[in-house]
């Protein structure tokens, strides 16, 4: 009983939080004693770990975080406090950690107002000090290990990275381990976030004659299935394929939602590539190859559209991107564990969503977070298409209601979707909450109205159909404003509705299809 007294006033009287994540910046385990500043209570313990703020240690009482400010530490495990030098660690993605996440690193110095000292041990290994300019005293450093998507969740799982640099989205069986690790869940809004927009797109070389490609297609030449030009309205001539190596976030990316989507795989003998240079090098200097790059690495091949037996043809660019109207987006992501990160992670971090770190995107090549606007007179497409692929169900009164509607009003960029046969929202709409969400409290629309917009796929009855998108609109809806905390009731004026499937974007004989129809658009009126 006493020993528990005595806890009770431990906690009260020295610790500002107890948290049981573990720390970064392990430490060799050393005895120490941390006194509360009254000196009225002591402990002793293992040393595990400090942050510039907390310290961890293992006690009689168990495991216990304390606050560097409340205490003072005695022993020779205690960190130098006057030297500390915070550090973290990002693991992953070459396409990421070779210029963007350099770029942002740079730029956030430069925010902070501190000098930046570059050490290379070699093109995938360096770090970077951030320095105090008028003493030179190195506060901070963030440390590189460039190699693929897989090694960077294989270094978090082993404790040798505190982020992850991914070109793709988190496996099932890695998010499982992470779990069984104690490292969160990976696929939760706090521990990933999206750095920039990218896609999958198809390529050839400049004077190749194509110009659009369906995916039944696409898949069908990576199979080995269609292996002629002529298959496919080309020239009588050989189809020579090019991908990244299987390791490469961006070839399991493709395999993930293309191949498997007709039951398919590479085949063994089309040729690998390390790096997405190379291939854009091979496939631009051969007229008969095609190959599979990222939006932001063509390089001088030539990009193809993806063609839609009904619907549009989808084009790759900032906006189709940014809407995920172009259905082989492929975000760039940055996923961090369920502990506690130094201050200045932390910071770096909450940077990556500022207008600042969204112009460093955009001059790294990648296509930013941004919200932008698509005037109504730009969307002629869009609704000639969906007159023209109008069922019988979709009557001529719901189409004029549809424009009706809209034609007073804006699209913004920021568009809803969700994952493969499920009502989840997708990684990117996951992040469009939080993004629309941060507008709204910083009173982007004020005095306007904005429309939560729901479509769905043709498959079913109509009527059925309007009142599942409309559901879904709700839905999202209800998911911004709760994201958006400090936005007052009456700060925004927003409403639901739904046109079901008046404008689908795609067929719906494929998955994919389907999932491209299935969406909620935001307007402004």
């Amino acid at each position: 009983m006493v020993v528990c007294n005595y806890m009770r006033l431990v906690y009260s009287a020295i610790i500002a939080l107890i948290a049981f994540a573990v720390l970064i910046q392990p430490l060799q385990a050393q005895d120490i004693t941390l006194t509360s500043n009254d000196g009225k209570v002591s402990i002793q313990g293992t040393l595990q770990a400090f942050d510039g703020e907390f310290y961890r240690i293992n006690s009689i009482y168990g495991a216990m975080t304390l606050e560097r400010s409340a205490v003072t530490c005695d022993g020779a495990g205690c960190p130098d406090l006057e030297n500390y030098v915070a550090e973290f660690t990002l693991s992953g993605a070459l396409p990421m950690g070779e210029l963007l996440m350099p770029l942002l690193v740079e730029n956030f110095a430069k925010q902070s107002g501190m000098d930046l000292r570059r050490n290379i041990a070699d093109d995938l290994n360096f770090s970077y000090n951030l320095q105090l300019p008028e003493t030179g005293k190195t506060v901070a450093r963030i440390i590189f290990r460039i190699s693929n998507t897989d090694i960077g969740f294989s270094k978090l799982l082993a404790g040798e990275t505190d982020m992850v640099l991914a070109t793709r989205e988190i496996t099932t069986s890695e998010t499982k381990a992470a779990k069984k690790a104690g490292l969160g869940n990976l696929k939760n809004a706090a521990r990933s976030r999206i750095v920039a927009l990218d896609a999958l797109v198809p390529v050839v070389a400049m004077n190749n004659s194509e110009t659009v490609i369906s995916i039944a297609d696409l898949a069908q030449i990576f199979a080995g299935k269609i292996d002629n030009w002529q298959q496919i309205g080309g020239p009588d001539a050989p189809i020579y394929v090019h991908l990244r190596t299987a390791s490469s976030g961006l070839a399991q990316q493709f395999e993930q939602v293309v191949m498997a989507t007709y039951n398919l795989a590479s085949m063994p003998t089309l040729t690998r590539h390390q790096t997405a240079a190379d291939l854009v090098d091979a496939v631009a200097a051969d007229p008969f190859a095609i190959g599979i790059t990222r939006f932001s690495e063509l390089g001088s091949a030539k990009m193809l559209a993806i063609k839609g037996a009904c619907g549009m043809n989808f084009q790759a660019n900032v906006q189709s991107l940014k809407t995920e109207d172009y259905p082989l987006s492929a975000p760039l992501f940055l996923y961090t564990p369920a502990r506690r990160l130094p201050k200045i992670a932390r910071e770096f971090l909450t940077y990556l969503g500022s207008p600042a770190a969204q112009r460093v995107v955009r001059t790294a090549g990648f296509v930013d977070q941004r919200i932008g606007k698509i005037p109504i007179h730009n969307q002629g497409r869009r609704f000639a298409n969906a007159i023209a692929a109008a069922g019988q169900e979709t009557r001529l009164t719901e189409l004029q209601r549809m424009i009706g509607t809209l034609q007073i009003a804006e699209r913004i960029t920021p568009t809803f979707r969700f994952e493969a046969g499920s009502v989840k929202l997708d990684a990117q709409s996951r992040a469009n909450v939080i993004l629309l969400a941060r507008h709204l409290e910083a009173g982007k629309y004020d005095g306007r109205e904005l429309l939560f917009v729901g479509f769905s796929d043709g498959m079913g009855e109509a009527e059925i159909n309007r009142k599942i998108s409309k559901r879904r609109a709700s839905a999202v809806k209800a998911a911004v404003v709760k994201a958006a905390d400090t936005l007052k009731p009456k700060q925004q004026s927003m409403r639901v509705e739904a046109f079901g499937e008046a404008m689908p974007m795609a067929c719906d004989d494929t998955d994919w299809g389907r999932q491209v129809n299935r969406r909620v658009e935001v307007w402004v009126k």
